[in-house]
């Protein structure tokens, strides 16, 4: 098998603003893996907060030919060899992986989520994210986002219950607070409560990663539930979390692809938690790899290709906001550049 990466710059149609930073383009890497006859196609989103960029991306991605067998429904065995050559980025590990499932499912002629064996009629509804911004720009966020029954809003800053208000004054839509590990314990008790008038559906990330007894805290005054992200990356983090949270948010390019997701998925069933799937800033390619796994969460918030101005490919679509599964084989993408 022979592959291919190249790097696409993203541009936000808004600059994009959390807690710790803002940006106004991405730099993603996309990768082509072929057989001869099929080419599945990936996709790294990398993360500066985990230490990522580009220039990684493509460094681990060069040592990726060495790691392929010849087979590529060989995922599990693929897997372990990714794992332990390129532990160190997770968004290559990502690309290889989703390109290989794409691959895969394009030699059965089957769309993906057949071949992982989920019904495409479960797919949830998706959030559309409402990044930290001045009030006027918030509303002209919340317009644009009036067909998407749930918003996940950006907090963490100096004017979170400003912007809380903003919002409901323009949506009575499902609100989602996500801060970014963007407050300290004494700020989130005093944010979980000041939310509950807002009718919050969940806050996701309220502190630093590693702040389990923190968390612990936080669920304790909260009277909705907490969920995780930048805390749990792999499966092997889930445990630890159990008693801590609600749910975890599970990512792509956190935990190294879908035959991972599909682990921290079940792990976290077996421990009572909620499951939700989210993205980095993506293109159709990436997003809908983790769309053909919603039939198995509670909840979605895959709209990073929403947020783009410049999507080379179409894939999952939204229809009164929830995702719809392509039924072309493999991802079922289609380049449209």
């Amino acid at each position: 098998m022979q592959c291919h990466a190249k790097t696409i710059r993203l541009d936000l149609i808004h600059p994009f603003r959390i807690s710790r930073e803002v940006s106004t383009y991405k730099e993603n890497v996309l990768l082509s893996i072929t057989d001869g006859e099929k080419t599945g196609l990936g996709e790294a989103a990398p993360s500066a907060y985990y230490g990522e960029n580009a220039t990684a991306v493509h460094d681990a991605l060069a040592r990726v030919p060495s790691l392929l067998g010849k087979n590529p429904f060989d995922l599990e065995d693929t897997g372990r060899r990714l794992q332990t050559h390129l532990p160190e980025c997770a968004s290559a590990r990502a690309a290889v992986d989703i390109a290989l499932h794409d691959l895969a499912a394009q030699r059965l002629g089957i769309p993906l989520y057949q071949f992982l064996g989920l019904n495409p009629d479960r797919t949830p509804t998706t959030s559309f994210t409402i990044a930290i911004d001045k009030p006027d720009k918030i509303r002209q966020k919340v317009h644009e986002a009036a067909e998407y029954p749930a918003l996940k809003v950006k907090l963490g800053s100096e004017h979170d219950l400003e912007i809380m208000r903003t919002i409901r004054e323009e949506s009575d839509a499902k609100i989602r607070v996500d801060a970014n590990a963007g407050w300290s314990v004494e700020q989130a008790i005093y944010m979980v409560q000041a939310l509950a008038e807002f009718d919050v559906e969940f806050v996701e990330q309220p502190l630093p990663p590693d702040d389990l007894d923190g968390l612990r805290q936080v669920r304790a005054a909260a009277s909705m539930p907490i969920m995780v992200d930048e805390s749990v990356l792999m499966a092997a983090d889930v445990p630890r979390l159990a008693d801590c949270v609600d749910g975890v948010n599970l990512k792509l390019m956190k935990c190294g692809g879908l035959r991972e997701a599909l682990r921290l998925i079940h792990t976290a069933r077996a421990h009572g938690l909620m499951v939700m799937i989210g993205c980095m800033i993506e293109t159709s390619v990436a997003i809908t790899a983790a769309a053909h796994l919603t039939p198995l969460v509670d909840y979605a918030d895959l709209d990073g290709h929403l947020l783009i101005a410049n999507d080379p490919y179409t894939g999952v679509t939204v229809q009164n906001g929830r995702l719809i599964l392509p039924e072309a084989p493999g991802l079922g993408i289609k380049n449209i550049v």
